[in-house]
């Protein structure tokens, strides 16, 4: 805690309030979400594909949505975007107690996920905007505040759903509705309108090859990280039973503890040993490796299998660990200072498109292969792989050869 002190301070007030809001914003967020695909599944009865279609539905309102969030951003400031994301969420999460059809589930859905695409560009660019040079040190520290949220809000959410999960619901919202007030009157206004039209805008954007590349390299991870909220929580449900939530949340806090007590560590270990594009490769295979535990002991007693989905956890939150800081750093420098926002939003377009057809895609062959889930885990463990394998193939091409972070203009 005393490195997380003082890394912290270091930083700018407004760097600092930054994380400070994101901590918040995640400890609401996991307050609910670790618990809504066995919502789902068990009290309203939804088949896996239904439970994939919804949970796809809000990441890719929320990532699919990042690139129209991001032009805004870059339109009218950070702060508006902020406050209407925070609003929006407020809403959803309320609708999403009260909610029983498939219908008003993706609406709700749909609420929460595109207030992430307002507030998400908002807060990374804002943040590498005041962080200058030290990029990759402030998106550390920034993941730490990030998890720490992630690590206490399965904890409250798992004590409020021993009395209703619509409880879980209701304090979530209350809590987005306080912190738009909190964010309104503290966070200063910043960045003015961008100098051109949206389409020269796009465009711009669009034309960066080697970051529209590195996009389609990366989208991979976030299909992998989201199993933590879709595939392992069922796995923990049909598994454990009555004991499936106690593991679900077990799940996220061991993930989140991982990145609080690991991250400053790793990215400074990391840094010391490799280049950038070097970390992004170990830490994708890494992640795609997280499965194969669950592949090899697929019909194995409780105890196993709770390992096995512990290890699995675990190692995801390792992965992702080490490739945040230097992906959210690749994002801007690829950008060389044009359009951040923006850039942020369409990386974060492709990840969503990606992460809604791979939750389809695992929910389905779920479904069918209910007797070898090893072709599941097989297929998540190959797709890591694979998007290790691009990006070594980026970095060889040049696609990824970077001006130093503190020679880009921001």
């Amino acid at each position: 805690m005393k490195r997380l002190w003082r890394q912290t301070r270091s930083f700018p007030p407004i760097v600092r309030l930054l994380m400070v809001n994101q901590f918040a914003i995640n400890f609401g967020f996991s307050m609910l979400m670790p618990y809504l695909a066995s919502h789902l599944a068990g009290d309203l009865g939804l088949a896996t594909w239904a439970v994939g279609l919804v949970l796809g539905l809000r990441h890719f309102s929320q990532q699919g949505m990042y690139l129209l969030g991001g032009t805004i951003v870059d339109r009218v400031g950070y702060k508006t975007p902020i406050l209407t994301g925070c609003l929006l969420r407020t809403v959803g999460f309320g609708m999403l107690g009260w909610a029983e059809s498939l219908p008003a589930l993706i609406s709700a859905s749909l609420a929460t996920g595109f207030a992430s695409a307002l507030f998400n560009p908002a807060v990374r660019a804002y943040l590498a905007a005041e962080a200058g040079e030290r990029r990759v040190d402030a998106f550390a520290v920034f993941n730490v505040y990030f998890q720490g949220g992630m690590l206490l809000g399965p904890i409250a959410g798992f004590a409020l759903l021993a009395f209703d999960f619509r409880l879980v619901c209701v304090v979530a919202a209350g809590m987005f509705g306080a912190l738009s007030v909190l964010q309104w009157r503290a966070l200063p206004a910043r960045c003015g309108p961008a100098p051109c039209g949206v389409a020269a805008q796009w465009r711009a954007v669009a034309a960066n090859r080697p970051f529209a590349l590195f996009a389609l390299a990366m989208a991979g991870s976030s299909v992998l990280t989201f199993q933590t909220y879709m595939l392992l929580p069922l796995v923990a449900s049909e598994t454990l039973g009555s004991d499936g939530p106690l593991v679900t949340a077990g799940l996220f806090v061991m993930s989140a503890a991982v990145a609080v007590v690991a991250q400053l560590r790793l990215t400074e270990w990391v840094k010391r040993r490799w280049s950038a594009q070097e970390i992004l490769v170990r830490g994708l295979s890494l992640m795609g490796l997280a499965f194969v535990p669950l592949a090899l002991f697929p019909q194995e007693t409780a105890v196993v299998r709770s390992g096995c989905l512990a290890t699995a956890a675990v190692l995801l939150a390792v992965g992702s660990a080490v490739i945040h800081p230097f992906e959210m750093d690749m994002v801007v420098a690829l950008a060389r200072g044009r359009f951040v926002a923006t850039h942020y939003g369409l990386y974060s377009t492709v990840a969503g498109v990606g992460i809604t057809g791979g939750n389809f895609a695992a929910g389905a062959l779920w479904d069918a292969t209910r007797h070898e889930e090893y072709l599941v885990w097989g297929a998540l463990t190959t797709l890591g792989l694979a998007c290790a394998a691009w990006v070594a193939a980026l970095t060889r091409a040049g696609h990824l050869a970077v001006r130093p972070p503190d020679a880009v203009p921001v």
